[in-house]
């Protein structure tokens, strides 16, 4: 992209987006954070300025900067990311590790992060908002819901779905077909072979509600 980034967090998932912007040479402008122990301090060699809702700074956005929001929980990134549209007028760009691949004939909407060596295959998609951390693989028809988000090395099968704001954890499979609804979490290390109601909690394998 050609406009430098504002990164909107500047904890765990915002040095994850910081890292993938960087390895495409993508220039970060700054981090906004709302912890005030992080402001004036620098995270890989990038200031941390000020509050996610620093309005001079905000007032960059769109002809002269993008931004991406990675803020920890996904209530406050879908908040933020509605604050944006609404108030600016623009959306988060995707923050892609440039050792992800990410075939073209998926469909991605916006603001997700996909960290290095995850996978998203022919046909698969995300929704917007959604972390695939590093080594995840999102299979061929599969469908992950907005504001979700993928552990390391979680296995979304073909055709499996994702929902909204669902939680799977390091590991995890989700054998071909199977749906997690809206909300619901699976355990790290768990093998779903069937299909997880919305707002349910299942570990083990095969995964079981806890």
């Amino acid at each position: 992209m050609e406009n430098p980034v504002i990164i909107l967090g500047a904890q765990a998932i915002g040095t994850a987006a910081l890292d993938a912007f960087l390895s495409n040479d993508v220039v970060v402008y700054c981090l906004l954070d709302d912890d005030p122990k992080l402001h004036n301090t620098e995270l890989l060699d990038v200031p941390v300025m000020g509050n996610t809702d620093d309005g001079e700074l905000l007032k960059l956005l769109g002809k002269k900067c993008e931004v991406f929001v990675a803020t920890e929980d996904a209530a406050s990134r879908r908040s933020l990311t509605k604050m944006l549209r609404d108030e600016y007028e623009v959306v988060p760009v995707n923050s892609i590790h440039q050792r992800a691949s990410v075939s073209p004939h998926a469909e991605l909407g916006h603001g997700n992060y996909v960290g290095p060596n995850a996978v998203v295959a022919a046909t698969a998609k995300i929704g917007e908002g959604v972390l695939l951390s590093p080594n995840a693989v999102v299979e061929g028809q599969a469908t992950v819901g907005d504001y979700a988000q993928l552990g390391s090395g979680a296995q979304i099968g073909v055709g499996a779905s994702v929902g909204a704001n669902a939680f799977v954890g390091a590991g995890a499979v989700l054998v071909a077909g199977v749906k997690v609804g809206d909300k619901a979490r699976v355990g790290a290390g768990s093998v779903v072979v069937a299909d997880v109601p919305a707002g349910q909690t299942v570990f083990g394998n095969p995964a079981k509600q806890v």
